[in-house]
């Protein structure tokens, strides 16, 4: 059974932080900090995850990646993740 997560993390170059979600919690870091994945997160990096939660579905994680986007998502995060 697959394990979904939901991570946000922290660039230590800029002032910024991006949250999504995988299967593949390390293997998404890596890719991150190697600038093999999106626009966003190339060249902004070093990446630092600083959050990350564990869902049974896709679906789930999904719905959790979508929320953490939003204003009380990221209100939510101020809150509860030193870091952040």
């Amino acid at each position: 059974m697959a394990i979904y997560y939901v991570y946000v993390l922290k660039s230590l170059s800029f002032i910024k932080h991006y949250t999504g979600q995988t299967e593949d919690l390390e293997r998404r870091l890596r890719e991150h900090n190697e600038g093999s994945l999106g626009v966003y997160t190339k060249n902004k990096g070093p990446w630092e995850l600083i959050y990350f939660e564990k869902f049974d579905t896709r679906t789930e994680a999904m719905k959790r990646e979508k929320y953490l986007k939003t204003g009380i998502g990221r209100a939510f995060l101020k809150r509860n993740v030193e870091k952040y």
